[in-house]
């Protein structure tokens, strides 16, 4: 092999077999990103076994759902679960299937051979995030919140409930990256007046920008003016999550993810002013024990993070998108007695960058990669198929998909 071949960047599958081994689903990514205007389509190829599907039918469906209660409480056909979006086709056999193929397809059909057919799917732009709600310790069984659901099976209709001896459920998840331009710096001021008093005590807060992404600190800017006759006693800041339920009706639950004190610079006598800089860092790794917390979806147990923001497109779509996620940090002045306190919010955005692996890859493999229409996927969690059919890769353990899934967070939130 030259220098030229092992620079090549190959395209990574993920691979899952059914239980009887007669169908296998191929898949490029398990991560899909929403770019608001549109969302990446869910496309692969499904290996069926020529002489099992004679006389057989395999549909494919994306599944889109809201779990607000545990599978083993289901019953009398009753379930926790509100779909939120649902797409199904036939994969086999094909009818009138005129879609051209994406590249990923034709590799893959061009090394697994005739028996190997496409699916295609496109989710909309609103559809929800992957979020999962944190459950209490010793719960057991799946995390409430939304996740997704690709599943491939065998049936005589779509509709058939599917056996789970001959189909292939994969867990997948819709993202969204954090957007490459920051918004206007968040800035607040409140005052408060007091019977006696001539005048009012003032806060400002503002941030340093608008957007954040995960494992950094958040630098709050606190200037208090006390023309009042009151005297701020302590000042607090946190960091509070806001997670709306649009479930049958608009729930919101707020949970503190971050916070600190302090009481340097007090009292704030009456005539005085104080300035002060406050960090504070919202990480899951200290909120574990917070049962309801929102989290990024979760594949399997591997590592996450707090749950990103959700931007909103269409608020016309708000009771489509299941769990909406907002981040506020509540400056808060604690006066003397009777004074009662002087409260401050400043929204921002907390989100994940979007991935650069494909900006630092050396320019030959980039070439070599683009040559080959290689699709590089951000996911680091899948098995290698390289483009060169005289290298043939055909890994079978499934067990390595998890060691690669938790190399996905490499620089998010590390501490998590």
């Amino acid at each position: 092999m030259d220098d030229t071949s092992s620079k090549r960047q190959a395209t990574r599958v993920f691979k899952k077999s059914s239980p009887n081994g007669k169908i296998t689903v191929y898949l490029g990514k398990r991560d899909f990103v929403d770019h608001i205007s549109h969302v990446d389509p869910i496309d692969g190829v499904v290996l069926i076994d020529p002489e099992y599907s004679k006389g057989r039918r395999v549909f494919g469906h994306v599944l889109a759902a809201f779990r607000y209660g545990r599978e083993d409480l289901d019953v009398l056909g009753l379930t926790f679960r509100k779909d939120l979006y649902l797409a199904a086709e036939q994969i086999f056999p094909q009818e009138n299937n005129t879609r051209p193929l994406t590249r990923l397809q034709e590799r893959l059909i061009k090394k697994l051979g005739p028996n190997a057919f496409p699916f295609y799917f496109e989710l909309p732009p609103h559809c929800p995030a992957s979020v999962t709600l944190q459950p209490a310790p010793g719960d057991t069984g799946k995390p409430c919140g939304v996740d997704y659901e690709l599943k491939a099976f065998v049936g005589e209709t779509q509709d058939d409930k599917p056996h789970k001896r001959n189909s292939v459920r994969l867990a997948i998840r819709k993202i969204m990256y954090a957007p490459s331009k920051q918004g206007e710096q968040p800035s607040v001021e409140v005052s408060k007046e007091f019977m006696m008093s001539p005048n009012k005590l003032y806060l400002e807060a503002s941030l340093d920008k608008e957007l954040y992404h995960h494992g950094e600190n958040i630098a709050v800017n606190v200037h208090i003016a006390n023309n009042s006759n009151r005297t701020v006693k302590k000042i607090k800041v946190s960091v509070r999550q806001f997670a709306d339920i649009c479930l049958f009706s608009t729930a919101q639950y707020k949970c503190t993810v971050a916070e600190t004190e302090s009481e340097a610079g007090c009292p704030v006598s009456p005539g005085f002013t104080m300035s002060k800089v406050f960090a504070v860092r919202p990480l899951l790794a200290n909120n574990k024990d917070k049962r309801g917390l929102a989290l990024d979806g979760q594949l399997k147990h591997e590592d996450t993070n707090l749950a990103s923001s959700t931007i909103v497109a269409d608020p016309q779509q708000r009771e489509n998108l299941g769990i909406i996620v907002q981040y506020k940090v509540k400056v808060k002045l604690c006066l003397s007695a009777l004074g009662g306190d002087l409260v401050a919010e400043l929204p921002f955005i907390l989100m994940h960058p979007k991935p650069e692996e494909e900006l630092l890859l050396p320019e030959t493999s980039r070439r070599a990669s683009n040559e080959m229409g290689a699709n590089v996927s951000d996911d680091a969690n899948l098995i290698q198929l390289d483009a060169d059919e005289n290298n043939v890769q055909d890994h079978d353990d499934d067990i390595i998909f998890e060691d690669f899934a938790r190399l996905r967070l490499k620089g998010g939130e590390t501490e998590a």
